[in-house]
């Protein structure tokens, strides 16, 4: 991308209520950034999801003047970037509707042909949330994974600094701009992550850290991901619009479960309740729902969880899969002459005491 493509692409991105699924429909249409301006208005306003409101303020000549002096910023500081249709724009993003038209880094960044996961979770992280961080970081790292997340107190810092210690490539992705570091606390960090990793943002130096920012910025993080990780989260949270964000690309998201009664567990819970992620016990049990089957030979042997006694329910569940194999709900509900919504909460139950884990698709077998 030339210096003057940039410009104009800044200046697209400075144009206020043009987001990056309006912004894409007028390249599209138009065939660049540059042509988006020298389009006439009529034209623009026959594109499908373009409004007057959209284009309204699109030719103000101050979208040039603060994209030249974002410019001025990017040069004198070295600041990598890549525009949506160029080679090395991460791949899983291109095919995300608002995934960002420009984005900004500094690092190592390059993460094409690599295993990339995010891990995320509540920044009032417990002892419990931190170990299960720790361990599973260090026993993905034989599968020389790229460890994403948002650079925030907590699990994000924790996986930051996990990936660092395993010597595994991270990216943290900010909801501000590259010329200030938040928290402040982190200050101290950035530097071991960009020698093995780096930082990806969306947003202009001017930009501060600010709520909403967090919320767009999880999309980047779902986005770059092949699978997003959910260690601990209260019942609502930043870590579960990412999970859903993840959904919503069709990325594979999985929560660690905990104790009923505890805080940090009820978002994990309640994803793996609402089967909108796999329940994650052991790096076992995201290698086989990501097909990653051919390198399992190369992970940590996991000790096989003792199973808690089964209740009658579960057990008749558990015999009729150990000789019929992985099977669907509704038909071991069916076979079994059991209530769907009691086979669906004897499910969880075992899933939880490591007796059986979920397949794409909705069925179930036996660990």
């Amino acid at each position: 991308m030339t210096e003057s493509e940039l410009i104009t692409t800044l200046a697209l991105q400075h144009v206020p209520y043009i987001g990056d699924i309006i912004a894409k429909k007028l390249i599209g249409h138009c065939g660049s950034p540059a042509e988006v301006f020298k389009e006439k208005r009529s034209k623009l306003l026959k594109i499908n999801g373009v409004g007057s409101r959209n284009i309204a303020d699109l030719w103000n000549p101050d979208h040039f003047r603060a994209a030249e002096k974002e410019m001025e910023f990017i040069l004198k500081n070295r600041i990598g970037h890549s525009y949506f249709e160029e080679e090395e724009y991460p791949e899983r993003l291109k095919h995300c509707v608002d995934g960002p038209i420009l984005i900004f880094k500094k690092g190592h960044t390059d993460i094409r042909n690599k295993k990339v996961i995010s891990v995320v979770g509540t920044r009032q992280v417990t002892a419990y949330g931190l170990s299960v961080c720790e361990k599973l970081i260090e026993e993905l790292s034989v599968l020389d994974p790229v460890i994403v997340s948002g650079f925030a107190y907590g699990v994000d810092i924790i996986a930051h600094r996990a990936a660092v210690k395993n010597g595994l490539q991270t990216i943290g992705c900010l909801a501000h701009g590259l010329n200030q570091v938040y928290p402040k606390e982190h200050k101290k960090y950035r530097k071991q992550i960009e020698e093995k990793g780096g930082f990806i943002t969306d947003f202009w130096s001017t930009a501060h850290p600010d709520k909403e920012n967090f919320i767009k910025r999880n999309r980047i993080i779902a986005g770059l991901s092949e699978a997003t990780i959910v260690i601990e989260s209260a019942e609502k949270g930043g870590s579960l619009i990412t999970a859903d964000l993840a959904n919503s690309y069709n990325r594979e998201v999985f929560a660690v479960p905990g104790r009923t009664g505890d805080r940090y567990s009820r978002g994990c819970n309640d994803l793996i309740r609402s089967q909108k992620a796999h329940l994650l016990s052991s790096v076992a049990d995201l290698i086989y729902i990501l097909g990653w089957e051919l390198e399992q030979k190369e992970v940590p042997a996991v000790q096989k969880k003792l199973f808690a006694e089964l209740d009658p329910t579960e057990k008749i569940i558990y015999d009729f899969l150990l000789q019929n194999g992985k099977e669907l709900l509704d038909i071991i509900a069916l076979k079994c002459a059991l209530p769907v919504h009691k086979v669906a909460a004897s499910l969880l139950e075992m899933e939880l005491k490591g007796v059986i884990r979920p397949l794409p698709g909705k069925l179930y077998e036996i660990i």
